[in-house]
């Protein structure tokens, strides 16, 4: 969600900042030449105060002449501005350098015509950083007896004025990259606050989602919908942990409570077989359904059992254990005339000896229970990146598709196999005891055919063993 979140901020401030900093940059600019522009004004109002006490033309070259002409050379040779006194037909009446003549065109050409009007220049047009040639000229009228005698021009390089331009907007740009650094500093941390809860939150979900029940939030920081959120995420998990609770109490109860019950029809059963002839077929269909709802108690009150304890998680060695359980069920193998194999290093992991045992059992019991005599189970041991895992694979008849996205879902029996013993209730127990310890169990087809069982358990420490 950062990835999503902190770009939208960050393209938002830049816009903010860019919308700033453009305007102030142009002002800036704005700012800088006004001044140059007026310096110029003032300059050409003092030569235009100069200029109005010299002698008309014709009656040649007077003493003020020659102080303004001397006036506009020192200026130019200071400055290294252009400037002129012309008469309204452009004729000098002084100018520094001797060679420079109003331009046929151009800013000059129109501040020229601007000053004969009787007008100032005041807005020449801005000159930017990356104009190079560009000139500033700056023209004022000089006036005798209320009419325009001539006009004061003077056309200044703009070097230093690009300069000063450039230098500020450095400045701007470079407080623009501080705030933008400020920025992404404050949108890191106001991502971070206002995530942190939804971390939180999605952590205590996986830890609920996977078996941790007492998982909860501590609604301690970011907003306060989020930290809202988190109460009622608490709340929920409590009432969910509490029906859960409930429900495996239930199961436990029931299954317990059952079995003195039937223990007694059974006996009874027993009695009344005594007074009937041997061999008789409705006492033995009874008798074997009576087992057989003694078994499914006892999975129910295992299933139960196994949902309810935590896990005992220790590094263990997954090759001996497979290789134990391979050994305790082979003599019933052998009376089946099934040929059970294992093979497989030492591979060790972090599960629960007792529960990763109870879960091989049930798997190769399955596993024996549908392979005809003459056939192979196999249990292979092997280490695959952070997981251990054990495949228990058979040579039965297998599951279609459709009953492989069934496997393992309590009670649940295929319609081929209603008359096998069993409850439908041990692989079951066996996902409950795995999940517990941050294992699981999958199925798939094993070829040319048969059901292929992969075991795995963490090779990693998990948190809950961590804790």
């Amino acid at each position: 969600m950062r990835t999503r979140l902190l770009p939208l901020l960050l393209v938002l401030m830049a816009g903010v900042l860019l919308a700033l900093g453009f305007p102030l940059a142009a002002s800036l600019a704005a700012a800088q030449q006004q001044t140059v522009v007026v310096d110029r004004i003032d300059d050409t109002a003092r030569f235009a105060a100069l200029a109005q006490f010299v002698t008309e033309r014709g009656a040649g070259i007077d003493e003020r002449q020659s102080t303004l002409q001397g006036e506009l050379v020192r200026y130019h040779e200071v400055y290294g501005i252009e400037v002129g006194v012309f008469y309204r037909d452009t004729t000098a009446m002084a100018r520094a350098p001797k060679d420079w003549d109003v331009p046929e065109s151009g800013e000059p050409r129109r501040a020229f015509r601007e000053a004969l009007l009787g007008r100032r220049s005041h807005d020449p047009p801005q000159v930017w950083p990356w104009q190079p040639h560009a000139r500033l000229a700056v023209a004022s009228p000089v006036v005798r007896d209320g009419d325009v005698v001539a006009v004061v021009l003077t056309d200044s390089p703009t070097g230093q004025l690009r300069s000063r331009i450039l230098h500020g907007w450095l400045l701007i740009a470079a407080g623009e990259v501080a705030a933008m650094l400020l920025a992404v500093g404050a949108a890191f941390r106001l991502t971070g606050w206002v995530l942190k809860p939804v971390r939180v939150l999605d952590a205590a979900t996986h830890d609920i989602a996977t078996g941790r029940m007492n998982s909860r939030v501590a609604a301690a920081g970011g907003p306060p919908e989020l930290r809202r959120l988190a109460r009622s995420f608490n709340e929920m998990a409590d009432n969910v942990e509490e029906v859960l609770e409930q429900q495996r109490a239930f199961v436990a109860d029931a299954s317990h409570q059952l079995r003195n019950p039937l223990a007694a029809l059974l006996l009874r059963i027993e009695l009344l077989a005594l007074e009937l002839p041997p061999g008789n077929e409705e006492i033995a269909s009874v008798r074997t359904e009576g087992k057989r709802l003694a078994q499914v108690l006892d999975d129910l009150l295992d299933l139960a059992l196994a949902e309810h304890a935590p896990a005992d998680l220790r590094l263990t060695d997954i090759g001996e254990l497979a290789g134990e359980r391979v050994a305790a069920w082979r003599p019933l193998a052998d009376e089946k005339g099934v040929r059970l194999t294992g093979c497989g290093s030492a591979v060790t992991a972090w599960a629960d000896p007792v529960a990763l045992s109870s879960a091989l059992d049930a798997v190769i019991d399955n596993a024996l229970k549908f392979t005809p005599a003459g056939e192979e189970v196999t249990v292979t041991v092997a280490a695959d990146g952070d997981t251990s895992t054990i495949v228990v694979t058979d040579r039965g008849p297998g599951l279609t598709d459709e009953e492989l996205a069934r496997v393992g879902d309590r009670f649940w029996r295929s319609n081929r196999h209603q008359n096998v013993k069993g409850s439908g209730l041990g692989l079951s127990i066996s996902r409950a005891l795995l999940a517990a310890g941050g294992g699981s169990i999958a199925y798939s087809h094993h070829e040319p055919h048969g059901l292929r069982v992969t075991v795995s358990v963490p090779r990693t420490q998990p948190e809950t063993a961590r804790a």
